[in-house]
């Protein structure tokens, strides 16, 4: 298949994505497919008229990728280098070597690629891309809509609220809630701009921090417990997944620090929390319209409860990511995940097209 990864973007996920396409590109490489990584907002300025040279050219677009560092990028600087300063998220021929390819691969995390907004510009234009659908995307990636789905539907969750910037009662007391909290954007990612605040300066502190990435924030009560993660491939949950980080909460610096996580898989509790925790997976994957496959974070506390945090759509997918880690241990190697990932997307979506090259 002729396929184009996507990554990077306009958002503080850009490097981890880069680094997700760069895998996806290599062992889709490796599995005999024609593949090019593209940063999406960069796009990949080359002769029109030449552009089905591109799926073979040997360095198959992975020039593009750095390491992940410890703190977000400076997006101020990523706008200002691209050579045409434009402003549109899709980048130069991005839509026409899309179309060109069989399928589009989305490595892409947070902003306008997980939020639903690409996945419906695709729908429009024809192009076959991989993960869930547009709905699913906008729903889940809204966290002040995703826990007041999770409150209707019997998904154990933090009790907590969103608040606007110019709308938000700043009294505690007045969104029913107490010290200790947690803060974060509606619609984040990676963990950029979470905060765990213990005291009223704190919480202050945390909400002016949190405005200044979104206009919406969610302000929940803080649950004490051990961190889990759990994928769902097509509906069916995966082998839990436990994130211990050696200091602090999973920040984005734990994530993507080299030794800074624990990580066990399976993950060291009972067959009754497992099960527990797996049917709560499955449960918000179905509530919030998903399909082919995502990622359910939890707290588990002390008496043993279930949180569920979020549903990520479109999971980091390196080969040391938490999903492609879990899929592993199900049996699953990573090629055959992104191999699978293609091929679902296609059932899903695209009934009828042959998907007997994979």
């Amino acid at each position: 298949m002729k396929i184009i990864v996507l990554a990077g973007g306009l958002c503080p996920e850009r490097d981890v994505s880069l680094v997700s396409g760069a895998g996806i590109c290599r062992t889709l490489l490796e599995k005999g497919h024609d593949v090019f990584l593209m940063d999406v907002f960069m796009g990949f300025p080359y002769d029109p008229n030449r552009l089905e040279e591109v799926f073979a050219l040997p360095g198959h677009g992975l020039e593009i990728v750095d390491r992940i560092h410890t703190e977000a990028p400076d997006l101020a600087a990523v706008k200002a280098s691209r050579p045409d300063q434009s402003d549109c998220f899709l980048g130069p021929n991005v839509i026409e070597l899309c179309r060109m390819a069989d399928m589009t691969f989305l490595g892409l995390h947070g902003g306008e690629g997980e939020n639903g907004k690409l996945q419906a510009t695709f729908d429009l234009l024809g192009i076959r891309y991989t993960g869930p659908d547009s709905l699913g995307c906008a729903i889940a990636m809204d966290k002040g809509i995703t826990k007041h789905i999770f409150q209707e539907n019997g998904v154990s969750t933090p009790k907590g609220v969103c608040i606007h910037k110019n709308k938000h009662k700043k009294s505690l007391d007045d969104l029913g809630l107490s010290l200790p909290v947690v803060v974060k954007p509606c619609s984040g990612g990676s963990s950029i701009g979470v905060y765990i605040t213990h005291t009223q300066e704190e919480y202050d502190s945390a909400l002016a921090a949190s405005f200044k990435q979104e206009d919406e924030v969610v302000i929940e009560e803080y649950i004490k417990g051990r961190e889990f993660a759990c994928g769902i491939l097509d509906g069916n949950a995966l082998p839990p997944i436990e994130i211990i980080p050696k200091t602090g909460f999973f920040d984005y610096a734990n994530k993507y620090q080299a030794g800074a996580t624990e990580e066990i898989c399976p993950a060291n509790i009972s067959e009754e929390i497992s099960e527990r925790m797996k049917a709560l997976a499955v449960r918000a994957f179905h509530v919030l319209k998903l399909n082919v496959y995502s990622r359910a974070d939890f707290l588990l506390d002390e008496e043993g409860q279930l949180y569920c945090l979020e549903v990520n759509t479109l999971p980091g997918m390196t080969e040391a990511s938490l999903l492609p880690k879990e899929a592993k241990a199900a049996g699953i190697e990573y090629g055959d995940l992104c191999e699978w990932i293609i091929k679902k997307s296609l059932e899903e979506r695209y009934a009828g097209e042959r998907t007997e090259s994979l």
